[in-house]
């Protein structure tokens, strides 16, 4: 049995994740689906078991926060956040759940753990993904498809501090936070909150006068 299991696809359902999906016998959706189209244009494939994600609002009221079931002879159980698991998963041959975007794969006695990450837009610079299983009996094979691969971050010279002040002043300008500029950039969190408390205390300054209120 050919089962396709996505989550987080957020409102935006890709081609790649449409041909990927082509032929198998089930999808599993672990919730953040934002429209019911996603589901009807999924069901086109196959008969899809959905959870609802926290992202989910009044239209999704009559989704299921989870769902306990059998795919062939696996156990499977389902749900969005993996905090809301049941205490003991031992029972389970399967366990699915998304939120998080990142694609993981663990195993708690013989139960597998699994995050299929996130086929719908893509959150910083993590990969695009999903899953497919093959189930047999209860033997489960899981086959990871990444649709794009990961975006490295930008390179900066961060030793040349012009540049940096320059980069960190176009991104605040943007609305982006320091956590993320500083991740983005691989520049130090401390000076990247620097720069921006020099920028946002003194309005109109420039990249020189940053750097002259930094004593540089």
């Amino acid at each position: 049995m050919k089962v396709g299991i996505i989550s987080d696809t957020h409102d935006l359902l890709r081609k790649e994740v449409l041909s990927s999906l082509k032929g198998v016998e089930t999808i599993l959706h672990a919730g953040d689906i934002c429209d019911q189209k996603i589901l009807d244009d999924l069901t086109k494939i196959a008969p899809v078991l959905v959870v609802r994600g926290n992202a989910d609002k009044e239209w999704a009221k009559d989704i299921p926060m989870s769902l306990d079931f059998f795919l062939d002879e696996a156990h499977v159980y389902m749900t969005h956040k993996k905090k809301d698991l049941p205490k003991d998963i031992g029972m389970y041959d399967l366990v699915v759940v998304g939120h998080s975007h990142r694609y993981s794969e663990t195993r708690q006695g013989h139960t597998l753990v699994l995050n299929p990450g996130s086929c719908g837009p893509r959150r910083f610079y993590q990969p695009i993904t999903l899953a497919v299983a093959d189930i047999q009996g209860r033997t489960i094979s899981i086959t990871r498809i990444d649709l794009t691969a990961p975006v490295t971050s930008p390179k900066i010279d961060t030793n040349n501090l012009y540049q940096v002040i320059e980069i960190v002043l176009k991104e605040t300008k943007k609305g982006n936070g320091i956590g993320y500029i500083a991740k983005k950039y691989n520049i130090e969190e401390s000076l990247t909150e620097q720069i921006v408390r020099l920028y946002v205390t003194h309005p109109g300054v420039t990249i020189d006068g940053i750097m002259t209120k930094m004593g540089i």
